[in-house]
């Protein structure tokens, strides 16, 4: 499953999570892991096409904000952008990521 950061590092930040709740990235069954890359490797297809503006699609496999597997993906142009902190108190903007949901909609 995919969906937008509420608080993203850079605008247009996804997280691609595992459907079945797993700790770690390690603890992933082999048929799960391979799903859940095929899905980061298709997101971040179209967000290629939906920011060509940008260099790469950064990648983050950390697993410290909460216990389940997700890889977070980011649209950027140096590694200052890719190492940025999000801002978290910023207002969640419903209609912005409404909007940039429609952007990146297969």
């Amino acid at each position: 499953m995919a969906f937008l950061d509420i608080h993203p590092v850079q605008p247009g930040m996804v997280l691609v999570v595992t459907k079945t709740p797993y700790e770690s990235f390690i603890d992933v069954p082999a048929e799960d892991y391979q799903a859940l890359w095929g899905t980061v490797q298709k997101v971040a297809q179209r967000m290629k096409i939906t920011f060509p503006d940008k260099k790469r699609i950064g990648v983050q496999v950390e697993g410290l904000d909460v216990p389940h597997v997700h890889v977070k993906l980011l649209p950027i142009n140096t590694g200052e952008e890719y190492r940025a902190k999000p801002n978290l108190n910023t207002p969640v903007d419903p209609q912005a990521l409404a909007a940039m949901a429609k952007k990146l909609a297969f």
